[in-house]
């Protein structure tokens, strides 16, 4: 069993961390946070294998407390792994403020030549994360992180500043974070060695003024139904950190539904690069679709009751039918040059889920009335999806 100890567990890394080392059965993870007496601090480093130093301050009242909360605990910690002669892991979270001269930067400088000092003289291996700008959940809003802020206030319908809007942020993500210092517990021990570690972890450059839009946007969507761009994963990570502001009160929001004699239709989600997903509710004996499209391509799911696909190709009378049921989790796929229907056949009603390949717009809707046999039963082909 390898043994780790956390400083600065309570913190915003800390935190997510420690949730991740959780995880891992050969671990054990013990804790420091603030408030941890030296005495139980020296006992958890008399027995750690690792320490994962991330306990420091970077926005404190008086500078006076960079030099007491970066400097002194470093040189506080590095005594107590001095006095033992068994090798071990230091990985220390710095900053690359520690090439600036501002005090927060001197002082991570400082607390990185305590740690420099233990290995040359204490078989210990240092690795050194300078991190840039980390954002992610559970980051503390109007605090030292501007995306955090950004998400907070933005969820909650609060002001945000922008005195430089062209101004731009390099970006890391939490949980690649977390992935760099897990990787680099496993590695193998290398006494006396002091290296700098992080570079290659995936960063994102954005203005604030494109950051505070897409956040924005984010806070649009329970209107417009627009959801990010998840193929890129800054956006991917961006929306996640969004969602942990919002909080499970604010989380569920109703969806606008048109309602006729057929049932209810209901937009569900809308991506600019990969179509919508709506879902209707249609009541027995009614048929919906009668209409085709030219470019536009469909997916039919019935999630609960009974119904009938039926498809003609245009240059054909031959029609095609599909009978489907909620219990099968049958999909069919609807071509382009093929007049649809779908139709409840079933005693209740029939709950559907849709996805089409594009999202609807009635200035050019590419959907055409047409029945697939006889005179068309849909008032409302050429009008929407799946209408």
């Amino acid at each position: 069993m390898h043994t780790v100890l956390v400083t600065g567990a309570s913190g915003f890394i800390g935190r997510n961390l420690c949730v991740h080392l959780g995880n891992h059965a050969d671990l054990t993870v013990l804790t420091a946070g603030r408030d941890t007496s030296e005495a139980t601090l020296r006992d958890a480093a008399s027995v750690a294998d690792t320490v994962i130093h991330l306990a420091g301050v970077n926005r404190p009242q008086s500078n006076s407390d960079f030099d007491r909360g970066n400097v002194c605990y470093t040189k506080m910690l590095a005594k107590l792994l001095a006095s033992s002669v068994r090798p071990r892991r230091v990985i220390f979270t710095s900053s690359v403020q520690a090439e600036n001269d501002t005090p927060y930067g001197c002082s991570k400088r400082r607390a990185e030549v305590c740690l420099r000092e233990l290995s040359s003289s204490h078989p210990v291996d240092v690795s050194v994360f300078r991190l840039k700008n980390v954002f992610g959940k559970w980051c503390r809003p109007n605090y030292n992180s501007v995306v955090a802020t950004f998400c907070h206030n933005i969820a909650n319908d609060l002001p945000i500043e922008i005195h430089e809007p062209r101004r731009s942020l390099e970006l890391i993500f939490i949980d690649d974070v977390v992935r760099a210092i897990e990787h680099e517990l496993r590695l193998p021990l290398n006494e006396h060695n002091f290296v700098f570690r992080g570079e290659d972890i995936p960063s994102a450059t954005i203005s604030l003024g494109e950051l505070a839009s897409e956040v924005q946007c984010f806070r649009q969507m329970h209107t417009n139904l627009l959801i990010p761009d998840c193929s890129s994963n800054f956006s991917h990570q961006l929306y996640s950190t969004y969602l942990s502001y919002v909080g499970s009160a604010a989380a569920g929001y109703r969806l606008p539904a048109r309602q006729d004699a057929r049932g209810s239709l209901a937009e569900f989600i809308k991506s600019k690069t990969a179509g919508q997903i709506f879902v209707s509710r249609t009541r027995p004996g009614v048929t919906r679709g009668n209409h085709f499209h030219h470019t536009k391509t469909e997916k039919f799911l019935v999630l609960e009751g009974e119904g009938l696909i039926q498809l003609r190709d245009l240059n054909s009378q031959a029609i095609v039918e599909h009978r489907v049921s909620g219990s099968d989790y049958y999909v069919v796929d609807i071509p382009p040059g093929y007049t649809h229907s779908i139709t409840n056949v079933g005693q209740c009603d029939m709950v559907t889920l849709f996805w089409a390949s594009e999202i609807f717009d009635p200035n050019d809707a590419d959907t055409f009335g047409l029945a697939v046999k006889g005179k068309s039963e849909s008032s409302a082909a050429g009008r929407g999806n799946a209408a």
